[in-house]
């Protein structure tokens, strides 16, 4: 429950404390005084939407804060600590500022968080219910959702069967239809991989084999040149037949190392060179080997090979051209094309299974369906009758209220049921939904009575009406004054209303008071009791603070509400 409310320079509010706590408050003040920003405020905590015109003129941000009192080691505290906030001695802080640019942030338990979290708490913590919410109750959403809250956990474990039967069976069927659309063309695509893979496939490239027959296509068409070359190369080394009898390499370096030789032992120093000239001998020898090994080797027929490896070139061009900018990503389609080629040719094994499995989680969507419709029947009566009883003693003795239940349509999220609420305001009358013949008093009588009658199978901590009491006057405001002290016993009550004969069964009333300095109106807020508090009935009577009958008519209210609440 919340216990204390802060609010600094939001709309005509330049700051207020709120003292809540346990039972029905009531928070009332002149139009224009800003009872509407303690909604507001408490919107805010709860993760709604900012708006920076929100904040006061003249001030830089508004900030509103919240003191609520949870259990130590609940669910609550659980999701607070996830965001490294803490809830200490039960008390959790929660915190959101609005600049005047629009800027948000929030606070956990002393943390700074995402207003998102807010939103996760607050619809564990706060049920807000305002005239736009009252409108809300006229959707089939809306009903459905009170009928589903009213049955309570049963519906509730059910509903989870479902929603994981629904989902899997829309994830299959979905697939299902895609890949039946998509056979003829999975197929066409099937055949054209296929036809390519298999040309892939009779070529067999290599890694690294263009780069590989580029290199033979330049030895090969240079073939002569390279004969030559190496010839006269082989012939200067080593060889006898030179021109005009020339040494050759070989027999000149033999040559110096000979003459080294005759001379070496009258300066040693002389030895290391002999050796190198020696070494250079044996290397000179080595390749002439060499050369001559080179020279018988190559191919006579050079100009067949070349034939086949430009043959060999050419093939694998054209395999890159259809399938890809390289021979790499030749080689990739090859990979990718078989793995993809398994996957399409598996599509009617793929859709003889996925037929099975839709066939079954269809079946079991509808016993669970059917299941749904059951729970929601016997909730429904239930449910009727309990607020119908609520109805008379909310000044609406002849009205009956009714919960149909038609489970003749197609499966969806919440199961194949639609809900209405239908209410025949007096004998004789035929039951009308109450999207359409409720009028604005009955609408908000019917959502209080559903709310009580709901609070006794799903209990909430905080109850927060923005003026539930629109349309209602007389006897009928009494009885729901009454009866929202009767929610309070419960839950945490908090009412913005305009009207004295709900604020009488209050136990905790707070007043929004008006002020100016002839510039700047701003507002404060007061906690009445005594003299100020039947000063404040009367006024919302009559209009008047100090009206004798105003006065008297508030007490009698205060009289009448003490003892309906003994």
């Amino acid at each position: 429950m919340i216990e204390e409310l802060g609010i600094r320079d939001l709309g005509v509010i330049a700051e207020a404390t709120l003292p809540l706590g346990a039972g029905f408050t009531a928070v009332t003040g002149e139009t224009g005084a800003g009872k509407t920003m303690v909604v507001t405020a408490l919107g805010l905590l709860l993760g709604a939407r900012a708006d920076a015109g929100a904040v006061r003129s003249g001030a830089k941000q508004a900030w509103v804060e919240g003191r609520w009192l949870v259990p130590d080691d609940g669910a609550i505290a659980e999701r607070v600590a996830e965001t490294g906030g803490d809830v200490e001695g039960g008390e959790l802080l929660l915190g959101r500022s609005v600049s005047s640019e629009g800027r948000s942030r929030a606070v956990v338990g002393g943390r700074s968080a995402p207003v998102g979290v807010l939103g996760e708490l607050g619809d564990e913590l706060v049920v807000v219910h305002g005239q736009a919410d009252q409108q809300r109750l006229r959707s089939a959403a809306a009903q459905r959702d009170a009928l589903d809250r009213f049955a309570g956990t049963p519906l509730q474990l059910a509903l989870g069967e479902y929603d994981a039967a629904f989902r899997a069976w829309r994830t299959d069927a979905a697939e299902l239809q895609r890949l039946r659309a998509a056979h003829e063309a999975r197929a066409r695509e099937a055949a054209d991989l296929r036809e390519a893979l298999d040309e892939v496939e009779a070529a067999d490239p290599q890694p690294g084999e263009d780069v590989e027959l580029a290199e033979r296509a330049d030895r090969l068409s240079n073939l002569e040149e390279l004969r030559l070359a190496a010839a006269q190369a082989r012939a200067l080394v080593s060889a006898e037949d030179l021109v005009d009898g020339a040494p050759d390499a070989v027999a000149l370096v033999d040559s110096a190392r000979r003459h080294l030789d005759r001379v070496v032992e009258h300066d040693a120093a002389l030895a290391p060179i002999a050796e190198v000239l020696q070494s250079a001998g044996f290397l000179l020898a080595d390749a002439a080997t060499e050369l001559a090994g080179y020279l018988a080797g190559l191919d006579a027929d050079g100009a067949r090979e070349l034939e086949v490896v430009q043959e060999r070139r050419a093939l694998l061009t054209a395999l890159v051209r259809r399938h890809g900018g390289t021979l790499e990503e030749v080689l990739d389609f090859r990979r990718s094309g078989g793995l993809r080629l398994v996957e399409l040719d598996g599509d009617d094994e793929r859709i003889d299974g996925l037929e099975a499995s839709v066939a079954t989680l269809e079946a079991e969507v509808d016993r669970l369906a059917g299941r749904l419709t059951e729970l929601r029947i016997d909730a429904a009566s239930r449910l009727a009758d309990a607020v119908t009883a609520e109805l008379a003693a909310l000044a609406m003795p002849d009205a009956r209220l009714t919960v149909s239940v038609d489970p003749d349509h197609e499966p969806a999220a919440h199961g194949r049921d639609q809900v209405a609420i239908l209410l025949r305001p007096h004998p004789g009358a035929e039951p009308r939904p109450v999207s359409r013949g409720a009028s604005g008093g009955e609408l908000s009588r019917v959502m209080l009575a559903i709310e009580v009658v709901i609070a006794g199978s799903d209990p909430v901590p905080t109850f927060v009406f923005d003026e539930v009491d629109a349309g209602v006057g007389g006897a009928a405001a009494i009885e729901i004054g009454r009866r929202l002290a009767r929610l309070a016993e419960q839950s945490q009550v908090i009412v913005v209303t305009h009207l004295a004969q709900v604020a009488a069964f209050a136990t905790n009333h707070l007043s929004v008071v008006k002020g100016t300095d002839g510039q700047v109106t701003s507002s404060s807020v007061r906690q009445l009791s005594g003299a100020d508090r039947e000063a404040e009935m009367a006024r919302l009577l009559s209009g008047l603070t100090d009206s004798e009958s105003g006065l008297a008519h508030a007490r009698e209210l205060l009289e009448i509400a003490a003892d309906r609440a003994a």
